[in-house]
């Protein structure tokens, strides 16, 4: 399911964030904006869940706080979205309504010296005597 690859992005920085406890928490501004996408995804399953969902969903969020790095607990937790997904024709779409625009992923890598790296941008100067519009640009 394409839903599935792109929330799974957001669900580990969720668990890492927040740790087992991302299931009740609340949001915290001091985290970053993948971490709580990924809470109120996995909120949102875990509301509409029965005992025993909520007991495997919780399971699962433990298994990827306790091994981060663990591949295979990070596909049970996409697992359980999944079940809950094929038990639940609406939560389809809340869940996609969670997802950033477009469901887009950008990812810019930016090396070496004075090495820049964004989406888009509208001004960047970089190096010595750089100058935009006749405008020279120095360190102050």
């Amino acid at each position: 399911m394409q839903l599935i690859d792109q929330a799974g992005q957001y669900l580990a920085p969720a668990v890492s964030a927040y740790g087992a406890a991302v299931l009740t928490r609340a949001e915290s501004a001091a985290v970053d904006g993948t971490a709580n996408v990924g809470r109120r995804i996995l909120q949102t399953v875990w509301h509409r869940r029965d005992e025993l969902g909520r007991a495997d969903l919780e399971a699962a969020v433990r298994d990827v706080d306790e091994a981060p790095d663990d591949e295979d607990a990070a596909a049970a937790l996409r697992q359980q979205i999944k079940r809950a997904l094929r038990e639940d024709a609406d939560l389809l779409d809340e869940l996609s309504k969670l997802l950033p625009a477009g469901g887009e992923t950008v990812n810019v890598t930016a090396s070496g010296e004075r090495a820049i790296a964004a989406k888009s941008i509208t001004y960047a100067a970089t190096g010595d005597n750089a100058t935009f519009g006749g405008d020279r640009r120095t360190d102050a």
